[in-house]
């Protein structure tokens, strides 16, 4: 480890800097490699000539550099072991070094820095100093009643252990603290580990295509780059097709950059490809890329960092952007590693919040509304017990103050003092953010089980929230393995796939050369990988489809791609959403050109003016054919589901060479080969989660690219759509009819016309995708606002994911951008696995409210206990230490029993709660206070007269540092055993009467109950003077014992009364009052619309948007540091640019801002230039 953080600080392995670092020094560093880590950085430092001249001059061509990285621009590496760990040491290995997470210690300071518990610390030390203050005048009464009693039990120089007492409790709790952070870090860095390790990139070697983790690839690897990859490492471009980069995580320009062999081949680590593809030559990683450079910069030399750190944040527009866009990272940056996070939050601009978590919003406001109780009811005790004493020792008894009595009397203040910070102790839940953070931990470590991996906490939560679920069809509902089932060639319309003799040979020709030069060559099928099984298809699964059809005529691809290898194909046109279709040309032997092109049928038949007849001749195709091909083929294929494409090509002469930039033009009088229909099954699992999730009161809803015949069949195969039901399924074009006014504008009570009844969307852009998402969660017509969740597996899909409440991205099918857009992967692309992240969200709802059920009562009742007790015996029945003690265990150990209760399958029995409704329902108040005052009452009885139940002392109005009593020890303990069995009640929220209903499939409550049990056992018998404990007998132990036991009993006697007949309880813990929340709307409105603009063209993530939001608003340590691997360094570096805007607009304070309805980010209409045409 400390030689990675040595290469972080030093920019390169220490084997290449040598003396000069000149090329003799680095051939002889580099063993027999020619070319120095120092050149390549150079290298990698220049742009489009410059860096073409550079490569001329120094290697000759690209080709000449490969060489002499030892590689090969068609085989890449020969993948020997020793060859790459060799490649490691020199060039260094693609992952930037960690920083070290916190110590324990570390984290045990910054649980110290709790207010409330500093407040005990002084207050107990104060105590602790006087108590072995002896006053000289005790002889004479002078200090009234106020030293009497506790000298003649020869208790005094006992006076020390409360404070004592307190102190050690206060070590408990924060040692309990910070084990409980420093477990949730350990857990988060196995998960960022995780989503590192799920990072692949596609490099060649030894002439085969494999998939490696991005960790592992070393310099002079020949990566394929296509559509949708953020690149892991910088690399020179071999050969590229129409190759298209978003640069604007290094530059923070939006526009595209055209890469070209001859041009600009420089590719850049962390920018995303977003059109084409490509080969690249991997000439830096790690921290030698341009990514780890800057990482490199930020890093090294944290001391200096603080003054270049206040300029990052001074607001300057004007700076440079490139200059402002790395002064700013270093916030962001520092913010995800979690630094010294919290004091610095403190210092700088609050990160803006655009939206707590449902329940974060509610659950923060009902902490800030009880610790002003729990304050106001202190403050008053204190008050109160102070002037009782000053009233009665000096106007009742009529002694005077005097100076030796002072530290007599102040240690009686002390006493109050402490008596009232306790009732606060009590009163703050602090257990809640715990109970939050355990909760979500547990959930996102289960739910990794079930192939959910949760990318941001709180998506978890919000998921048990979701109304509706737009998902896409293919790979998602289906299985995403595409074979051709019916074709239509040679003006016959073949239900099976034909006999090749039934085709004719010119034909055959044509179509297999159409299909095997103008697909991506990286998509290919493999043999099974067990006998008998299915083909592996590798790359896009449709050109799979039509490379799997290819040999079912029993024909060959592969001799026609070593024919025509990559590098000859004249001109590609890659596919993307707008164009709907791919075309590649090749020039032929005789130097005229020849064009093959697919796509979606409709769209090419209307660009086909010619089709081939049965002997393989064109004929002419009019649009009157179009139509009734379309009506006789294309339209009963997708009647049975299928996607239907079009195969064609076209021959261009080579004098005058066309203009290949006018694409209009080019892709135009094609001739049409064929029409096939490639089906997609249904996922078998599929129908099945589609009911429950129906029944669960969510409407899945299907977006997709196509023909919406297919999209209506494959919706009633899932059970989105029932005969009879009253729906409506659309086609993008008319949706857009629909919702647009006579300007062309959207409209929101248009799209509220539609949405409702909509199930299926089809032939949609991605533009739609976003439309609808936003139309369904700015609608106002149904009083809940609707929580929307979104799958998407394309690059296309970001603007829409980053949209929805809930982003799903594919972890198979899913590209890189799609997968930073996300909140959570689904690492088996399966829908089934949506419903199981609903059920985990419901979970966590139900388990906070569990804990928020259990620790009302707790609270409310030991705050009236001792505000009561002390107002009228000047004293609390339960001491500072027990009440600590009673805090941890219900504050701690509860927030653990209860937050890990595992889901069960009825869950998803009920409707979603929605935003707006109360954190604590109706039961849950009829719960909390009927057990509330079977508590009082069974304690005040206890208190009052409970010296004469048991015939013992009463414990009232002792005097300071007498010995505990046994009366006060029976109440504490009765206090604390109904606490423990109002435990096991608080395990259902529903009303259920059945409370014990799967006790045993949760380990965890039980262990915590039997030990918390335990622990008490041994504090009442043992604790002696610390804990205020005189041991008890059996008899008095089975009444406590019998007395706890009731709990469970009054529990069904709660159970029976109907809450309805209840109509004083009044729902607390509410979302916010939709006042609040416009008016926090709109205040944020305006910057929020220019910082998604810029978020949205940039299609990246904050990743730490998600930290952040959880290290503010949980107040419970900042957990989250960068961990190691090269690609999260990279995820996270893009999305820094994206908060610089952040950082500078909305300041909200971080605990106070509530806002519940505004968006993660609202994005703004595209205008017509902006179309998304920079979404492929």
């Amino acid at each position: 480890m400390g030689e990675m953080a040595n290469s972080a600080v030093e920019f390169y392995p220490k084997g290449t800097r040598g003396g000069g670092g000149g090329r003799a020094d680095g051939t002889h560093a580099g063993g027999d490699f020619v070319v120095t880590v120092k050149e390549l950085r150079e290298l990698m430092e220049l742009r489009g000539t410059d860096a073409l001249q550079k490569i001329q001059d120094s290697y000759g061509d690209t080709e000449g550099l490969c060489q002499r990285l030892q590689s090969s621009t068609t085989d890449g590496l020969s993948g020997d072991p020793t060859d790459l760990e060799r490649r490691g040491q020199i060039y260094g290995q693609n992952f930037i070094p960690p920083k070290k997470p916190k110590t324990f210690m570390e984290l045990v300071w910054e649980a110290l820095q709790d207010v409330t518990l500093i407040i005990l610390e002084i207050a107990a030390i104060i105590s602790l100093g006087l108590s072995f203050y002896q006053p000289p005048g005790k002889e004479s009464e002078a200090c009234g009643n106020a030293s009497a009693g506790a000298e003649d039990e020869g208790e005094a120089e006992a006076g020390w252990i409360e404070g004592a007492a307190i102190l050690l409790s206060v070590v408990c709790v924060v040692l309990v603290t910070a084990f409980n952070d420093w477990s949730k870090e350990k857990q988060f860095r196995g998960l960022q580990s995780r989503i590192e390790q799920e990072q692949k990139f596609t490099v060649v070697r030894k002439g085969n295509v494999i998939q490696i983790p991005v960790a592992d690839m070393v310099v002079g690897d020949m990566a394929q780059v296509k559509y949708g990859d953020l690149l892991p490492a910088d690399g020179i471009l071999v050969q590229g097709n129409d190759l298209k980069i978003d640069e604007s995580s290094l530059t923070g320009e939006s526009d595209h950059v055209r890469k070209s062999v001859d041009k600009d081949p420089m590719l850049l680590s962390g920018t995303h490809v977003m059109e084409g593809s490509g080969r690249m030559l991997v000439t830096a990683v790690g921290v030698n890329s341009q990514t780890g450079i800057i990482f490199t910069l930020l890093g090294a030399g944290e001391m200096e960092e603080d003054g270049k750190e206040k300029k990052g944040k001074q607001p300057d527009g004007a700076q440079d952007k490139q200059d402002g866009g790395v002064a700013m990272e270093m916030q962001p940056l520092k913010s995800a590693e979690g630094g010294e996070v919290e004091d610095r939050e403190k210092k700088k601009t609050n990160v803006p919040k655009k939206e707590k978590s449902v329940l974060q919003g509610k659950l923060t406001k009902l902490a800030v509304q009880i610790g002003k109780a729990g304050l106001v009811m202190s403050a008053i005790t204190v008050i109160i017990l102070v002037l009782y004493f000053v009233i009665d020792t000096f106007v009742i008894e009529g002694h005077a103050w005097l100076a030796e009595c002072t530290p007599v009397y102040i240690q009686y203040f002390v006493k109050f003092f402490i008596i009232g910070v306790t009732v606060l102790v009590v009163a703050v839940p602090e257990g809640l953010p715990l109970a939050v953070t355990i909760s979500l931990a547990y959930s996102v470590k289960k739910m990794m089980k079930d192939n959910n991996l949760v990318r941001h906490l709180d998506a978890c939560e919000t998921m048990g929230n979701a109304t509706a679920i737009c998902s896409d069809k293919t790979g998602t509902l289906t299985t995403n393995r595409m074979t051709v089932v019916q074709t239509y060639v040679g003006d016959v319309h073949h239900r099976v796939i034909p006999d090749p003799g039934q085709i004719n040979p010119r034909t055959l020709d044509l179509l297999v050369n159409a299909i095997a030069i103008n697909s991506a060559y990286t998509s290919k099928i493999m043999p099974p990988d067990v006998e008998g099984g299915l083909a592996k298809q590798v790359g896009n699964k449709t050109e799979c489809g039509l490379l799997g059809f290819v040999l079912d005529l029993q024909q060959d691809y592969t001799p026609v791609r070593e024919q025509i290898p990559e590098e000859r194909l004249y001109k590609v046109y890659t596919f993307n959403s707008v164009r709907k279709s791919m075309s590649t040309v090749i020039k032929l032997p005789d130097g005229s050109f020849r064009l093959y092109s697919k796509g979606a049928s409709e769209i090419m038949l209307k660009k086909c003016s010619y089709i081939l007849d049965a002997n393989g001749e064109p004929r002419s195709f009019r649009p009157r054919d179009r139509d009734e091909m379309v009506k006789q083929v294309i339209e009963p294929m997708a009647c049975e589901g299928l996607r239907t494409i079009c195969i064609a090509f076209r021959d261009l002469p080579s004098n005058p060479e066309p203009d290949w930039e006018n694409e209009a033009e080019i892709v135009t009088e094609l001739t049409c080969i064929t029409v096939v229909g490639i089906e997609d099954p249904v996922r078998p699992e599929v129908p099945d989660a589609i009911r429950k999730c129906q029944r669960a009161g969510i409407t899945v809803r299907m977006v997709t690219g196509d023909n919406i015949n297919t999209a209506r069949a494959i919706a009633a195969k899932c059970g989105i759509i029932h005969p009879g039901d009253d729906f409506i399924c659309l086609e993008g074009k008319d949706f857009n009819r629909r919702i647009r006014n006579e300007k062309g504008e959207i409209e929101q009570e248009r799209i509220d016309k539609i949405w409702p009844k909509l199930r299926v969307l089809a032939r949609s852009s991605p533009t739609d995708k976003h439309t609808l998402v936003k139309g369904i969660i700015d609608s106002s017509i149904v009083e809940q606002r609707q929580v929307v969740a979104v799958t998407g597996d394309g690059t296309n899909d970001g603007p829409a994911l980053k949209k929805a409440d809930v982003g799903f991205a594919m972890g198979i099918a899913g590209t890189d951008v799609a997968k930073e857009a996300s909140d959570i992967i689904l690492t088996d692309d399966n829908f089934s696995s949506i419903v199981k992240a609903v059920m985990w969200g419901r979970n966590v709802y139900d388990s906070i409210s569990k804990f928020l059920q259990f620790q009302l009562t707790v609270n409310v009742v030991a705050v009236i206990v001792a505000f009561t007790g002390a107002c009228i015996t000047q004293d609390s029945p339960l001491k500072a230490v027990q009440m600590l003690w009673v805090n941890l265990i219900m504050d701690t150990f509860a927030s653990l029993a209860l937050a890990t209760e595992p889901p069960t399958e009825a869950l998803l029995l009920r409707k979603p709660y929605g935003r707006n409704n109360p954190l604590i329902s109706l039961t849950m108040m009829k719960n909390i206070l009927g057990h509330g005052v079977y508590q009082l009452v069974i304690i005040f009885t206890l208190l009052f007269i409970g010296e004469r139940m048991f015939n013992i002392d009463s414990g009232r109005n002792a005097p300071l540092h007498s010995p505990p009593s046994e009366h006060y020890t029976i109440i504490f303990n009765t206090f604390v055993l109904m606490q423990l069995f109002n435990e096991i009640n608080a395990r259902k929220i529903h009303g259920e009467r059945n409370v014990f209903d799967g006790i045993f499939s949760n380990p965890i409550f039980c262990s915590i109950v039997l030990g918390t049990f335990a622990v008490q056992i041994v504090i009442v018998q043992w604790g002696g003077k610390p804990f205020s404990c005189a041991p008890l007998n059996v008899e008095q132990w089975l009444w406590c014992l019998f007395v706890g036991v009731g709990e469970l009993l009054w529990g069904q006697v709660i159970a029976t009364v109907p809450t309805e007949r209840l109509p004083c309880l009044k729902e607390a813990g509410l979302g916010l009052e939709p006042g609040e929340e416009e008016g926090e709307e709109l205040a944020e409105d305006e910057e929020e619309i220019d910082c998604a603009e810029r978020e949205l063209r940039r299609g990246q993530i904050l990743w730490f948007r998600g930290l952040n939001r959880i290290q503010t608003q949980m107040e419970v340590v900042s957990t989250f540091k960068r961990s190691g691997s090269f690609q999260g360094a990279v995820r996270r570096r893009s999305s820094v640019l994206s908060q610089l805007h952040d950082v500078n607009t909305i300041s909200t304070p971080s605990h106070v801002a509530l806002s519940t309805a505004t968006a993660n980010t609202i994005f703004p209409a595209p205008t017509s230039q902006q179309l998304w045409l920079s979404f492929p």
